[in-house]
């Protein structure tokens, strides 16, 4: 990661934002991510829609975000996400943050919030499906269906060089819910990709894995079904 100075108004903001997250904790969101195995260093247990309501009163500000990151908190680490300014992120970044992740929760919050908006998120994608790390791959195909669902300005062969990806992946049981969710995104975008993220879903049963045929006859009935459809017919 690149040093970058700090400065007094950001030094400012940052113990602001200390202090809000103190005053915003909750017992109990603190005790329900307890219950779904969701673990950080240090969680306040500030809900997710009380940040970004928090995000909400300032400017994206790139340094203030690195030095949320840097605390480590749950909430500042997901403040950061919300608070960054995508065009100054930069894939050292991307792959600093990714390869930290502890848990699913933060994995999702940067995807959605930060990594979707930026220009390097396609090659990510793609990069971190590929990934030694389970949460490095479990991020890689979040994006491709936050990509799926957001970036309108994508064209179709973008998401090809996804597919063979997939195919690997839809034997990880852990990957089941977003490979599901984002080849769903993919094939609900166009005509073209429907009738390719069919045929991949063809390639997901003829594999050797329980959990890539299961898959695989489950985004088959759905991305063929008379709902996802009748979104193509003129």
């Amino acid at each position: 990661m690149d040093f970058i100075l700090d400065n007094q108004e950001t030094e400012k903001k940052f113990q602001q934002l200390i202090k809000v997250i103190r005053l915003r904790q909750s017992g109990e969101v603190a005790e329900a991510m307890k219950e779904r195995g969701i673990s950080y260093k240090v969680s306040w247990g500030v809900s997710l829609l009380d940040m970004r309501e928090i995000a909400q009163s300032y400017e994206a500000d790139h340094l203030l975000a690195l030095k949320l990151w840097n605390k480590q908190w749950r909430e500042t680490m997901i403040l950061a996400t919300l608070i960054d300014n995508p065009a100054e992120v930069t894939e050292e970044q991307m792959d600093f943050w990714t390869k930290s992740f502890e848990n699913i929760e933060i994995a999702e919050q940067a995807s959605t919030n930060l990594w979707v908006k930026s220009k390097f998120a396609f090659v990510k994608a793609l990069e971190w499906c590929r990934g030694k790390k389970h949460l490095v791959r479990f991020t890689g195909v979040h994006l491709i269906g936050r990509l799926a669902i957001t970036d309108k300005k994508a064209i179709d062969e973008m998401f090809e060089p996804f597919f063979e990806e997939l195919t690997t992946l839809a034997k990880d049981k852990k990957l089941y819910t977003p490979i599901y969710r984002s080849v769903i995104g993919m094939g609900s975008r166009s005509k073209v990709l429907n009738e390719q993220c069919i045929e991949l879903t063809k390639q997901f049963q003829l594999s050797e894995s329980e959990n890539a045929v299961k898959l695989g006859e489950s985004l088959f009935d759905e991305l063929g079904s008379e709902y996802v459809q009748e979104r193509f017919q003129e």
